[in-house]
């Protein structure tokens, strides 16, 4: 019994360690995804457009990496 008790102990750690990783994987693709669909939505916009929101178009990836990223 004590040996079953160590293998189920073990077990979740490892299911753990592989759950982190496939987390910070989709977290990097959802953050990459924002940050695609940021520069195509703000890209299809007239240059008038983009300066009623202050914008032009080369800060264009600069604000998608802020929305994406936070930095």
């Amino acid at each position: 019994m004590a040996y079953a008790n160590d293998i189920d102990s073990a077990a979740p750690a490892s299911s753990t360690l592989f759950g982190g990783l496939f987390k910070s994987i989709a977290e990097r693709v959802a953050r990459y995804r924002v940050y695609r669909e940021t520069v195509l939505e703000l890209s299809d916009l007239k240059d008038r457009d983009l300066a009623d929101l202050g914008l032009s178009r080369a800060s264009i990836r600069a604000v998608a990496y802020e929305a994406a990223y936070g930095n």
